[in-house]
């Protein structure tokens, strides 16, 4: 696995939520209203009329493509987190998971694990070299 790859982690999962808020609020305001226009023919001559409401293929459509994004997304996610998961070396593992999946930076990292900002930036480095 790239880098990144592993540094669009947090970037996926926030755009999960916010597909999950789109899907929540879908069809709220004017966004799936439609109009067409249908020949009414009751006077005997075909005249145009105006047809507003939903435009439910509209809905149905805009549905499939967030749910298949996420869908999408949350598997990225998964195989960098079982990517991380599977990092041999402890240090490195704990590294990774707080820098790439927590987000936290490299002096936060630091001064938890008790080792320089440039200590945590050479242990990233030498792992992606040695892939």
């Amino acid at each position: 696995m790239r880098r990144e790859q592993l540094e669009q982690y947090r970037s996926k999962k926030e755009e999960i939520r916010e597909l999950q808020y789109k899907l929540k609020h879908l069809g709220e305001g004017d966004s799936m209203i439609g109009n067409d226009v249908i020949l009414d023919y009751s006077t005997g001559y075909p005249m145009p009329q105006s047809v507003v409401g939903v435009d439910w293929d509209k809905v149905n459509r805009t549905y499939e493509r967030y749910v298949n994004k996420m869908a999408r997304l949350g598997k990225e996610c998964e195989e960098i987190e079982e990517f991380v998961e599977s990092v041999p070396d402890s240090l490195t593992r704990r590294i990774f998971r707080m820098h790439y999946i927590d987000g936290m930076s490299q002096i936060k990292i630091s001064m938890r694990i008790h080792l320089s900002q440039s200590s945590i930036s050479k242990k990233i480095n030498e792992f992606f070299k040695l892939e």
